[in-house]
């Protein structure tokens, strides 16, 4: 208890990160404790840190910073070395760039359907209509799995996202039930299948080795859950923040019309300047010090990647979009040898998705009187987003 107390003395902003204030605006509170407190403690999140520097040295240590923070396997995202490397190594060609290129039809054919129906529904939420759908539809097209899950899937995103606010255990023990369900529905069809099952991404890994062994179930579903659940999340908030952000800048919306070759840097820019990947969970392995703030082996560490891309000591005039600027410290994707294997994948998804935004629609604006609502913490981007013609 005197520990705790010592660390909290040391920090001098109190930090509750599930605030009003802060959910209001998390990247606007994450630039302030940023600047005011840069590692600060808090009973939900443990110790989290908010500064570019801190944040890639806990990313670049996983002797110190360890990924496994949950009593719940998960392959590979928390394991570290050795057990991690002999599956990230298993899963890596599962996103080499022939393979996700084959997909690029894929996911255009769904872009420009949904694009054709925003069209025709110019009023409605981007969120729950576009961005939402879209995230499914693509994920179901790259693991192979039916249209028939679309609807299920998406109900689950609600009630995924409604207990995890809550923090309601029972809750979130159920949808996860769920979920997985829906990834051992799918692992059963290709098994009664036998050789005749689909030539997809689910059958491939039911035949997948590891250490000279077959992977078992648990594993399989553990890979996709962390595929699936990150991808859905996250592709819709990145499609709402990029709709949001051309929404309020004609000038950035005229450019990428005239020039598609500028979309990857300038997606890449926007996804830095509003994050859509929040944080991430750490745990210290021995007693560390980190900005200055000891910590204690068992401490539990939060990263914020959506305030670490921010930092003014990395990126000059960090709050203002400038595509051209140097991305090799952006932190969108990771860093370290948990670096997103899928980030190619997830860019390819995002620059056709934009580039039929900007082929099907006219200009567009925010609608006037419609206010745009953020998402709040675990997520990030908008629960709600309405556009109109310009």
């Amino acid at each position: 208890m005197e520990q705790h107390i010592q660390r909290k003395k040391a920090c001098p902003v109190d930090w509750d990160p599930r605030s009003p204030e802060v959910l209001a605006d998390q990247i606007g509170a994450y630039d302030r404790m940023r600047e005011t407190c840069p590692v600060a403690y808090s009973d939900y999140l443990g110790w989290s840190v908010f500064r570019h520097e801190d944040v890639l040295r806990i990313l670049g240590d996983h002797e110190t910073f360890s990924n496994v923070v949950s009593r719940h396997p998960s392959v590979p995202n928390g394991m570290d070395p050795p057990e991690h490397t002999l599956y990230r190594r298993m899963i890596e060609p599962y996103f080499a760039p022939e393979r996700i290129a084959a997909f690029a039809p894929v996911f255009r054919g769904i872009a420009r359907g949904l694009v054709d129906h925003l069209g025709r529904n110019p009023s409605c939420d981007v969120i729950r209509e576009f961005a939402e759908p879209y995230a499914v539809r693509i994920q179901c097209g790259f693991l192979g799995w039916p249209e028939s899950l679309h609807a299920p899937l998406m109900q689950w995103v609600y009630r995924n996202r409604a207990a995890t606010l809550a923090r309601d255990p029972e809750a979130m023990a159920a949808v996860a039930l769920e979920f997985d369900s829906h990834i051992r529905a799918q692992l059963e069809v290709r098994e009664r299948a036998g050789a005749d099952a689909t030539d997809d991404l689910t059958t491939c890994l039911l035949r997948q080795t590891v250490g000279g062994r077959r992977l078992d179930h648990a594993e399989i579903v553990s890979i996709l859950r962390n595929w699936t659940v990150g991808e859905l999340g996250t592709i819709a908030a990145c499609v709402g923040i990029i709709l949001h952000f051309l929404a309020g800048r004609p000038d950035v919306q005229q450019r990428l019309r005239g020039d598609r070759a500028g979309l990857a840097p300038a997606i890449d820019e926007m996804l830095r300047l509003h994050g859509p990947l929040i944080s991430n969970r750490r745990v210290a392995t021995r007693a560390v010090t980190v900005g200055g703030q000891p910590l204690g082996a068992g401490d539990r560490i939060t990263v914020l990647w959506a305030s670490a891309n921010r930092d003014g000591a990395v990126f000059a005039d960090a709050e203002e979009f400038h595509p051209g600027r140097d991305q090799s410290q952006n932190l969108l994707y990771g860093a370290g040898i948990h670096v997103c294997p899928g980030a190619q994948l997830a860019r390819m998804q995002l620059n056709i998705v934009l580039d039929e935004l900007l082929d099907g629609l006219p200009p567009f604006s925010l609608l006037p009187g419609a206010e745009p609502v953020r998402a709040v913490y675990p997520a990030s981007g908008f629960s709600s987003l309405f556009l109109t013609p310009a």
